[in-house]
């Protein structure tokens, strides 16, 4: 089981990269998204996998689930949710503005001198 997760973080983090270096916006929306899974699903992972466990003691002590990682995903999923609204307006003002998604990455000086 922790291979089987293992794998899907490295997969979504590889795919979430790719997407980000694609340089248009919609491609880098996805890849951050795409990494923000990757991160969530680990910090879930790093309160141990248990199946059919309580989330808090009980007093036999038979076992549980810790509640703190549940908590911490949940929190960062609210918060990627509304960072990712705000991206996708800015994207969205952007490819109004512009006509396109292309992300440029020229460093063009404006004054017409070479910076270096």
């Amino acid at each position: 089981m922790e291979a089987l997760v293992a794998t899907a973080i490295g997969l979504m983090t590889a795919s979430g990269i790719y997407l980000i270096l694609r340089l248009r916006a919609f491609p880098v929306i996805l890849g951050l998204s795409m990494l923000t899974y990757a991160v969530n699903v680990f910090i879930f992972a790093s309160g141990r996998l248990a199946i059919d466990m309580p989330p808090v003691l009980v007093h036999d002590g038979s076992g549980y689930t810790d509640p703190l990682p549940q908590a911490l995903v949940l929190t960062a999923i609210v918060i990627s949710f509304g960072m990712t609204a705000v991206i996708v307006m800015m994207a969205l003002g952007s490819f109004l503005e512009a006509g396109n998604d292309k992300i440029e990455m020229t460093d063009e000086a404006t004054s017409g001198e070479d910076v270096r």
